[in-house]
């Protein structure tokens, strides 16, 4: 269907093609495929991700918005064990899974994992050309390969969703990945003009994007909750054996080596009575043994809390039980950080959670406009531990950027933030609003 013209909400069918003649493969790609529900939209979206779908909450989330404006939506995903069901629904999403045992274990010996992300590529490319949508939505960098392919082959547009900067390349310790995320960003320059759609997760990125790229447009579409009341709670202080009188200092979110929470342990020392941190979230092995070593050499072991990630649909409850949230990236470790906008950064102002950040541009354009937070100029330990011990002593400002944390929640919501992403696929696919 052209630019311009109506969609129609009829039923459509969808045909079976035999299998004879097709490899295993295609059989079994067709088999996953087909039998889904019938479409109530004649557009069908395939959205790729290359990691498990239910983590993936940007992917779910943007799904679920376009499956409520009436458009039939599958993910195409990598799932790790070998006896999963292949296919499943997730609340009108069709989720389908290409099995790769060892894939998120393979990583420690380099050539197994180069073959593996081959053969990924191409049985990506073989899955996305089947699903036969009528648009593809590449979820990150490293879904952009196959998906591109996938739709220049079928002449279909095709949407990128950058989760974070990738430039100058993505951060990791593999060596073909790092080789392989040079060669995707070099690419981005021929790539990006012929992407119909590409998003970013902050206004900075987008800039970004658009100045390096020379792009006439960037759709800035923030990691924003759905709104929800989140009432206060005690689960930190109970699950810690923490007294009332404890106050609590949260970062959540991925405890590894470039968040500088290092920093954090290193403030403790000076923190005042009562005032503890804690850290909660999913961990690397190297980074979690490295804090707590330095925890007990810095005797600090009563002051500093690392607890495992709670279910995602739990997070906030836990998050309310805490007095103020931390964001301590540091702006000069990449250019990745310094222009990105946290998705704890909303997390926290759900759960009314005043915020003590770093200079990080993005996030401080929020708390200063919702007054909502405190920022540290200078990340040392002792400036660290000076604005939390002000924050929290400060019964009344805490409850002002309380309440205005609440407030601030409404206006940045899911709700309004996704109708963006809905008027870019009806541009795209040339469907007139209602």
């Amino acid at each position: 269907m052209g630019k311009g013209k109506t969609a129609t909400y009829s039923p459509l069918s969808q045909g079976a093609d035999g299998a004879k003649g097709k490899s295993f493969i295609m059989t079994h790609i067709d088999d996953v495929l087909e039998g889904t529900t019938p479409l109530l939209h004649p557009f069908r979206v395939c959205m790729y991700t290359v990691r498990k779908a239910s983590s993936d909450v940007r992917a779910m989330r943007s799904a679920s918005a376009l499956v409520t404006a009436g458009l039939a939506v599958s993910i195409i995903d990598i799932e790790s064990k070998r006896f999963i069901q292949a296919k499943k629904d997730i609340c009108g999403i069709c989720v389908h899974h290409i099995i790769l045992p060892g894939w998120y274990t393979s990583r420690s010996f380099e050539p197994y994992f180069f073959v593996k992300a081959v053969w990924l590529l191409i049985v990506s490319i073989l899955w996305l050309i089947r699903a036969r949508a009528d648009i593809y939505h590449a979820g990150d960098l490293t879904a952009l390969p196959a998906c591109y392919i996938a739709a220049k082959l079928r002449r279909k547009p095709v949407i990128l969703d950058f989760y974070e900067c990738p430039i100058p390349a993505p951060e990791t310790d593999i060596v073909f990945w790092r080789w392989l995320g040079w060669l995707m960003v070099i690419s981005l320059g021929a790539v990006l003009p012929h992407c119909e759609g590409v998003i970013a997760v902050s206004p900075l990125i987008a800039r970004e994007f658009q100045q390096r790229y020379h792009l006439s447009e960037v759709l800035v579409l923030r990691n924003i909750l759905e709104y929800c009341t989140v009432a206060k709670s005690d689960l930190l202080r109970q699950s810690l054996g923490l007294s009332s009188e404890t106050r609590i200092a949260l970062y959540q979110g991925g405890i590894f080596a470039n968040r500088r929470l290092d920093l954090l342990v290193q403030a403790a020392a000076f923190l005042e009575r009562d005032n503890i941190i804690v850290m909660m979230g999913p961990s690397d092995q190297k980074t979690l043994v490295h804090l707590q070593r330095l925890i007990s050499r810095k005797g600090v072991a009563d002051r500093v809390k690392i607890i495992p990630p709670v279910p995602y649909d739990e997070l906030l409850d836990w998050t309310a039980s805490a007095d103020i949230g931390l964001i301590v990236l540091d702006p000069d470790y990449s250019l990745s950080i310094r222009l990105s906008l946290p998705n704890k950064l909303f997390e926290y102002l759900m759960a009314g959670l005043p915020v003590l950040s770093s200079q990080l541009d993005g996030v401080v354009d929020i708390l200063t406009a919702y007054e909502t937070g405190r920022v540290v100029t200078s990340l040392t330990p002792t400036n660290i531990s000076t604005a939390i011990n002000r924050m929290l002593r400060d019964r009344d400002e805490l409850d002002r950027m309380h309440k205005n944390a609440h407030n601030a929640a409404k206006e940045l919501c899911w709700e309004k933030e996704k109708q963006q992403l809905i008027h870019l696929y009806q541009r795209i696919l040339g469907i007139q609003e209602t």
